[in-house]
């Protein structure tokens, strides 16, 4: 049992005393979740500040082309690192607390290797659709998409790698080249872009400083990595389990596709129709109502790899009270940070330009979405980390679907609200549909839903967590 981690009670029955997880294992969540809150929210002000430099140096139209290829690449890098940025966060920890060092060594490099190929596959598939099969296009579309292609493989890595210093306990090491490195120098090259050529900055230029940042936040979280898993794995001979990691990575490649594909529908489906200028918009809005859900990002930090080792250790009355607790946590940050969201929706879209602030009502709707859903907790995370990624996988995707045949219709009816509504349908409908799968499949009442409760649901391991 790994330091920390130690619990004062097994799980209780139905009519037995509620179970307690350690105090020092929920200070440990606690103080993750604080630290990784206050690392994306600076990141997350970093980012907005880049957008809002962004939009108003290219304008609505080129910053639709910035947006709809950047939502293409980010897809891609997901597909790209093949569900390994999820996967190692249960693997790693798991095998550390069963002492399955070398193959804890073995799943990280073959992680790293096969994403790295998987984006120079992407790549090459890429720049043939775009050049060969792709028909005539506007060039500073083909050339954003050209650029764009490059960050595929840079992203996987920078994802898997972050998993890695995350899956060792690591949580500002994690997070800050990708959330505050990476935007912060996409902000410094906007800048001098925009006043060293000013009238001059477009899509493609925006994304080779892209591009650029990206490879840097890779550098630094390559070093990070080195310092956080230099023991045990290093020490260790690796030892590999490569047909369980491709069934277990599989499932999670398609909750990491169609996840990203639910959040950038819309702009891809405006882009698709041709309304360019108002994918740009959406996506803006997206990104400013995106804060909402920071709490349960940074709540995720630590929760991860918690509930792959309380679900290891059987502890399962521990990992109810875990969840309910991460639950009301990001219940509360969220509803904290959708109100002033909610109530300066015009102001706040005003100061990215003109055009943007006619999106007030697709950004009250999101914001009002990702509230009640922030109620429902981490639930893709608990079904990955206890070994029902199969389950949750075929709830996502079929949400991913219906958010496609929910988006294109209303798109063409109402344009970007149309698009909001659709993700908020979607989003709602896919929480309770994974809340009554986990229920189902595990045993445990899901989100906030255990406060009202005194019932302890005891949890049904599945014996493959460790493969």
């Amino acid at each position: 049992m790994s330091r920390g981690l130690a619990l004062r009670s097994a799980a209780g029955s139905a009519d037995g005393p509620e179970p307690r997880v350690d105090k020092t294992a929920m200070r440990r969540l606690g103080w993750s979740s604080v630290v990784a809150f206050f690392t994306y929210g600076a990141g997350a002000a970093v980012t907005y500040l880049c957008q809002l430099v962004i939009a108003r140096t290219t304008g609505p139209e080129s910053y639709g082309t910035y947006s709809y290829v950047l939502a293409w690449v980010t897809i891609l890098g997901y597909l790209a690192a093949l569900g390994f940025d999820v996967s190692l966060l249960r693997l790693v920890p798991a095998y550390r607390t069963k002492g399955m060092t070398d193959l804890a060594h073995g799943v990280i490099h073959y992680a790293e290797r096969r994403s790295f190929l998987m984006g120079l596959g992407v790549i090459s598939a890429g720049v043939v659709m775009i050049t060969v099969l792709g028909g005539p296009q506007r060039p500073e579309l083909t050339h954003t998409f050209l650029i764009g292609f490059g960050i595929i493989p840079v992203l996987a890595l920078l994802w898997i790698r972050a998993a890695i210093v995350r899956a060792f306990g690591g949580v500002l090491s994690a997070l800050a080249p990708d959330r505050l490195v990476r935007d912060g120098l996409l902000l410094v090259f906007v800048g001098f872009l925009a006043f060293g050529t000013p009238g001059h900055v477009n899509a493609p230029r925006v994304m080779a400083a892209t591009l650029i940042s990206a490879l840097a936040g890779l550098g630094l979280i390559t070093l990070a990595k080195r310092r956080s898993c230099s023991f045990p794995t290093r020490k260790s001979r690796p030892a590999y389990a490569a047909a369980e990691w491709r069934r277990t990575a599989l499932p999670l490649v398609a909750i990491a596709v169609a996840e990203a594909a639910i959040n950038r529908t819309g702009v891809m489906s405006l882009g698709w129709a041709g309304y360019t200028a108002n994918a740009g918009v959406y996506a803006l809005v997206f990104n400013v109502t995106s804060v909402v859900v920071l709490p349960r990002i940074a709540v995720n930090t630590r929760f991860a790899p918690m509930v792959s080792e309380l679900f290891a250790q059987g502890d399962h009355g521990g990992l109810q009270e875990l969840i309910t607790r991460a639950a009301s946590w990001t219940l509360m940050g969220a509803a904290g940070l959708a109100l002033p969201l909610f109530f300066l929706a015009e102001p706040i879209l005003t100061m990215f330009g003109p055009g943007f602030q006619a999106a007030v009502l697709p950004m009250r709707v999101l914001v009002v979405s990702q509230v009640i859903a922030a109620s429902a907790g981490s639930q893709i995370f608990l079904m990955t980390m206890t070994g029902q990624e199969q389950s949750a996988a075929i709830v996502v995707v079929c949400a991913a679907l219906g958010n496609i045949l929910l988006t294109v219709p209303l798109v063409h009816l109402w344009g970007t609200p149309g698009a909001a509504l659709a993700n908020a349908i979607t989003l709602l409908g896919w929480n309770i549909a994974m809340a009554g799968v986990i229920y189902k499949k595990l045993g445990i009442i899901p989100g906030i839903l255990a406060i009202w409760t005194r019932r302890t649901v005891a949890v049904r391991p599945k014996p493959s967590l460790i493969v």
